[in-house]
């Protein structure tokens, strides 16, 4: 652990990873995956600001093929974005990595918040126009390598290289092998996930996903990452790390959440919602579709909005508030 975070810092990291962590009615009964991913938070944030000179990749985008439509969930982009928009404030390189079922969404959320130029590579699925093969982004990457890439509820690869929704259904044909070009280089891996099909899970002990969470012996990712983040919903995973960033680097804490607001997270989700489109469960547990809402994993947007104000409530505390 770096000399330079005090304790007291060190605590009010732990509250933000205390804050993510919540699993509201222990429905995903993953309290044992964050528990064995806890650090992950203060070491991934560590990560970036000990870079002599951070450039990052972000990649996101997890396509429901059972949503009406079928779409992008509302997990995941946002959360990219933020982090997106805090480090590029903050004067730190950036771009976003989707595929061609999500870029419609992804783009749509970034444009909420981030300039129209904005660099997004995009990797192509067969059946969805346009993008680039894998091949093809392995080798600009080679040729110009980011220090960390970080996966935001983005699907991954289980035990036999298949990658699988929460139901154990193939999401091949919807989803790139961006988890090849996760491991393509020698970067640090950052990866934030909610149910353990997600990328980086691989680094949980082995067997604890299939013991905790339904049908983890089928669905548990296999790839690993240097830094694992497990929040109880993905977006606020990234927001956390921007957060606890923020609280490791103070002079550049102001850019780092300048637009980090309620009022800006809900632009984020309208616009993904409405221009995506994207879809989301409206309650979790029901049997109906994901549909266009402004909702998260089954929690309304408001519930959210709770979440991020806790986040920055502590942010704003001062040295010896109780945490």
């Amino acid at each position: 652990m770096s000399a330079m975070v005090s304790s007291q810092l060190i605590a009010r990291i732990g509250r933000l990873e205390h804050i993510i962590g919540h699993d509201p009615a222990n429905r995903r009964a993953i309290a044992p995956l964050i528990e064995a991913a806890r650090g992950g938070l203060l070491a991934a944030a560590q990560s970036l600001h000990e870079h002599p000179a951070p450039n990052v990749c972000i990649m996101t985008g997890f396509y429901l093929a059972h949503g009406e439509p079928p779409a992008c969930e509302t997990d995941g982009p946002p959360g990219a974005i933020h982090l997106a928009a805090g480090l590029e404030r903050a004067g730190i390189p950036c771009r976003l990595v989707t595929d061609t079922p999500n870029i419609g969404a992804v783009r749509a959320a970034a444009n909420a918040v981030l300039r129209r130029d904005f660099p997004i590579d995009v990797a192509a699925v067969p059946g969805f126009p346009g993008g680039d093969e894998i091949s093809v982004l392995e080798a600009q990457w080679t040729a110009r390598p980011p220090s960390h890439v970080i996966a935001i509820e983005r699907c991954g690869a289980s035990a036999d290289d298949t990658p699988r929704n929460s139901s154990g259904a193939d999401m091949t044909a919807h989803n790139a092998p961006l988890d090849r070009l996760f491991m393509a280089g020698d970067w640090t891996r950052i990866a934030i996930g909610d149910g353990g099909n997600e990328i980086g899970m691989g680094s949980l002990p082995a067997g604890l996903i299939a013991k905790h969470v339904a049908r983890g012996a089928q669905i548990a990712c296999v790839v690993p990452c240097d830094h694992l983040i497990v929040s109880g919903v993905s977006n606020w995973g990234a927001i956390g790390l921007l957060c606890a960033l923020a609280l490791i680097r103070p002079a550049a804490a102001a850019d780092l959440t300048a637009s980090l607001t309620p009022q800006t997270d809900r632009r984020i989700l309208e616009n993904m919602v409405l221009n995506g489109p994207a879809v989301a469960i409206r309650q979790w547990g029901s049997a109906k579709a994901p549909e266009p809402a402004l909702a998260v994993d089954g929690l309304p947007w408001e519930y959210h909005a709770n979440i991020l104000t806790d986040m920055l409530e502590t942010l704003a505390m001062k040295h010896g508030d109780k945490i």
